[in-house]
C-alpha cells in the first residue's frame, strides 16, 4: 500500500522591502520576525541554530538540504534554540544518521522554533546583497501578505539593540579543569566550544553574567581575561561591558576578545563601531593574519565591525583583516597585553585554523603568571 502524502501547512516569509515569498510551514505554527540574515555552512545547522550571536534573527541556510542528518544533544552550543525562526530551501522530516538523538522536525518542535521550507534561498541572498540587510517576518498562521510586510517594517532594528543581556547566564558559575590557570569568562552569548577550547587548555573559568558586579570579579583573582562572543549592537552594550574591560584593563594581565568582545575592547580605546551593509556569516571566511602573511578559513558571525577608518595606531594595531571586503578582523593592543579578533577561532562549525588564537592568548597568561609567581 502506497504510504499517504502528508499534508503540510502554508506559511509566508515577509520581508520589510516588499517581497513575498510563499512555502510551506516547517517547526512550530505561529508568526515570528527579526533581522533576516544567512549562513553558507554546508553542515553545522544545530549548533547555528544554537549560537546565541543569532538571537533575535531569521536565519537563512544557502546549502539547500537541512534537516538530513538529524540532530545531535551534543552539538548545542547553548541550552537552547536562539534564532528567531528558520527559512530553507529543501527540509528533511526524515534523517539518515546513526547516532543521531532524533529529526530536525521533532527538535524545531520540542524548541517551539517556527520556519518556512521550499523557498528559493540563493534568489533571497542575492536580493539581501544587493539592498542591505533587513527584517523580515515568517508566518504560519497570518497569511495577509500586507499585514506581515508590515510587521516586518514594524520590528525592531538591530541598532541600538542591547541583547547580551538576553542571552546571559544569571549567576556566576565555576567550570573547572586540573590545570593551574585562572581565567574570568564574561557571557554576553558564549559558545561551549570557547569553554571547551580553555578547558582543555588548563584553565578553570569563572563565568561571569554580562552585568557581573566589579567586586565579585576582583575576588576571582584571575590570572587572565576573556570577554566573549554576543548578540546585539556592541555600543548599546558598552555601559556594563565597558566598565569591566576597563578594570581588566587595569589589573595589567592579558585580555582575549571574540566578537562582541572584540568591538567592547576596541569601544574601551575609543575605537568606534558600525554596523554592516551585509553581515558575515559562514564557515568559509578567508582571513590574513598580518603578522605571519598566512590565510586562515574562519568561521563568522556579525553584523557589526570595527570601522577601519577610526583606527588609532597608536592604541591598536590591526592584525587580521578579511579578504573579501577588507575589513578589521582581528587587533592587538598597545597600552595594555590584549588581543581580539571578530570572528569564532573556536569553530563549532567550521575550520579550526584559527584555534591557534586561544594558544597565543594562554602563552601571554603563562609569560605574565611567570612573572608573579618570580
Amino acid at each position: 500500500m502506497t504510504p499517504a502524502i502528508p499534508e503540510y501547512k502554508p506559511a509566508i516569509l515577509a520581508l520589510a522591502d516588499g517581497t513575498v515569498v510563499k512555502g510551506r510551514a516547517i517547526g512550530k505554527t505561529g508568526t515570528t520576525g527579526g533581522e533576516l540574515c544567512f549562513n553558507t555552512s554546508m553542515t553545522g545547522y544545530q549548533e547555528i541554530f544554537t549560537d546565541p550571536s543569532y538571537y533575535g534573527q531569521l536565519m537563512m541556510m544557502t546549502y539547500p538540504h537541512i534537516g538530513n542528518y538529524g540532530t545531535m544533544s551534543r552539538d548545542d552550543e547553548a541550552h537552547k534554540v536562539m534564532i528567531a525562526g528558520l527559512i530553507v530551501r529543501s527540509f528533511s522530516d526524515e534523517f539518515s544518521n546513526p547516532i543521531a538523538d532524533g529529526s530536525l522536525k521533532d527538535y524545531m518542535l520540542r524548541n517551539e522554533l517556527i520556519g518556512i521550507s521550499g523557498v528559493d534561498t540563493r534568489m533571497l541572498v542575492r536580493h539581501i546583497r544587493a539592498k542591505g540587510v533587513m527584517n523580515a517576518v515568517i508566518s504560519s498562521e497570518i497569511l495577509d501578505e500586507e499585514e506581515l510586510i508590515a510587521k516586518a517594517k514594524a520590528w525592531d532594528s538591530m541598532a541600538g539593540l542591547e541583547l547580551a543581556t538576553k542571552v546571559t547566564r544569571k549567576e556566576a558559575q565555576t567550570v573547572a579543569s586540573d590545570g593551574p590557570f585562572k581565567i574570568a569568562a564574561f557571557d554576553y552569548g558564549i559558545k561551549q566550544n570557547i569553554i571547551n577550547s580553555f578547558v582543555k587548555r588548563g584553565c578553570t573559568l569563572r563565568i561571569f553574567p554580562a552585568e557581573a558586579g566589579l567586586e565579585e570579579v576582583k575576588a576571582w583573582k584571575a590570572d587572565g581575561y576573556f570577554f566573549s562572543n554576543g548578540p546585539g549592537d556592541p555600543e548599546a552594550s558598552s555601559n556594563y561591558g565597558l566598565p569591566i574591560v576597563n578594570y581588566a584593563k587595569s589589573t595589567g594581565k592579558p585580555l582575549f576578545g571574540i566578537c562582541l568582545g572584540h568591538q567592547l575592547m576596541a569601544l574601551s580605546e575609543g575605537i568606534k563601531t558600525k554596523k554592516m551593509f551585509v553581515g558575515h556569516r559562514g564557515a568559509n571566511q578567508p582571513v590574513m593574519n598580518k603578522q605571519t602573511g598566512l590565510v586562515e578559513i574562519t568561521t563568522q558571525n556579525h553584523g557589526f565591525t570595527v570601522d577601519e577608518d577610526g583606527i588609532d595606531t597608536t592604541k591598536a594595531e590591526v592584525t587580521h583583516i578579511n579578504l573579501n571586503d577588507n575589513t578589521i578582523e582581528g587587533l592587538s593592543f598597545k597600552n595594555f597585553k590584549g588581543i581580539s579578533v571578530q570572528y569564532h577561532p573556536e569553530a563549532s562549525p567550521g575550520p579550526h585554523d584559527s584555534s591557534y588564537l586561544f594558544d597565543q592568548f594562554m602563552e601571554m597568561v603563562k609569560e605574565e603568571k611567570g612573572e608573579d609567581l618570580s
